[in-house]
């Protein structure tokens, strides 16, 4: 028996996931869910201080160890200010403009646990009534969050159980379509989690012994910057993190092969694993690309600065509009999966 990706099984994981409302500081239901996967599987597995699911699957080998990671918190945003009209102020989570959440519906989790729908506008949005609709600048003063309550006042809006420090998410709007193409918010990193998942899942079930001990750690706080930087166990040699890859002018990534990250803001990524991945890609036909990211940082660089004494490197799918409404193409995923694959059978980098 080898592993054999399952494409309608990856869609429908991916779909369940984006569809848990998960910002950064606001995610115990998601990771309720994937404790809930690892016990169906059988999977060891421990639940770090911060929130993070490490599952751990023992290799012939377990004197030496390698750790996978993907994240599941997302972009989000939480209650700024009440207005004096019943409209919120917001405070975004994670990197990310305004202008990429203009017109998205969104969901407002108040401490209570009720939750109510708005929408997020430019406070002069409409056309007919304000001169500079078009040309306002999108900042934390002009956006707001209109209720969908007849709330007209901040007394009436906190009668609602909000108040300042709720968290809000995003509707994803998670569209596969026949033609191959998956369009949703939360891509990144939700595409790497569910395929990271999928792997625990076969590797839990299937008499295919993995080389060496490996742990695969699903981490909650990654857009915020230190989602995987502590709770490595102390013999892991290599850190893998499974991401996305940015898409864009000058990029050589796209939304068809897998991406393996040379580079990105935290400086060089271990060139010995990097060759180690583009020399398993090439070796098994895996579609690829090579890329620099200019403005990123990932949970393997975040250990790294943490002190880790580790090799670290980072693939993953290629994502179009990252931090925006995100598409991919089960190509990459397929890709993605086979370097997965393929990494995590293979020899250690000495």
């Amino acid at each position: 028996m080898t592993y054999q990706w399952d494409s309608k099984e990856t869609i429908k994981l991916l779909g369940d996931l984006t569809s848990i409302p998960s910002p950064s500081g606001y995610t115990m239901e998601i990771m309720e869910s994937i404790r809930k996967m690892m016990d169906s599987w059988n999977v060891e597995h421990i639940t770090t201080n911060k929130g993070g699911v490490i599952a751990t699957i023992k290799g012939e080998n377990d004197e030496r160890h390698r750790l996978l990671t993907a994240h599941v918190d997302t972009l989000g945003a939480m209650v700024k200010e009440i207005k004096p009209s019943g409209r919120l102020k917001l405070s975004l989570v994670g990197g990310f403009t305004f202008n990429a959440i203009e017109g998205e519906n969104c969901l407002i989790h108040t401490a209570s646990g009720k939750v109510v729908s708005g929408t997020i506008v430019l406070h002069q949005t409409t056309v007919h009534v304000y001169k500079d609709a078009g040309t306002a600048a999108r900042t934390a003063d002009s956006m707001e969050v209109r209720i969908d309550e007849k709330v007209f006042s901040a007394d009436a809006v906190r009668e609602l159980g909000i108040e300042v420090g709720d968290f809000i998410s995003f509707d994803p709007r998670f569209t596969a379509t026949d033609s191959g193409y998956i369009k949703s918010r939360h891509l990144d990193d939700k595409a790497s989690t569910a395929l990271l998942l999928q792997l625990v899942k076969y590797f839990s079930g299937s008499s295919e012994k993995l080389p060496y001990t490996t742990h695969f750690y699903i981490s909650n706080n990654e857009e915020i910057g230190f989602g995987g930087n502590s709770n490595i166990p102390l013999q892991t040699e290599e850190y893998i993190a499974v991401d996305m890859g940015a898409i864009g002018d000058g990029q050589e990534s796209d939304e068809y092969t897998v991406s393996i990250c040379a580079k990105d803001s935290s400086g060089p990524y271990h060139y010995g694993l990097t060759r180690h991945l583009v020399d398993l890609a090439k070796a098994n036909a895996i579609a690829h690309k090579v890329d620099i990211y200019p403005y990123y940082g990932s949970d393997a660089s975040a250990a790294i600065r943490a002190g880790y004494d580790v090799k670290h490197a980072l693939f993953g799918p290629g994502i179009e509009a990252s931090h925006s409404y995100e598409r991919t193409h089960t190509d990459s995923l397929k890709a993605s999966a086979a370097l997965l694959y393929a990494y995590v059978m293979s020899p250690l980098v000495s």
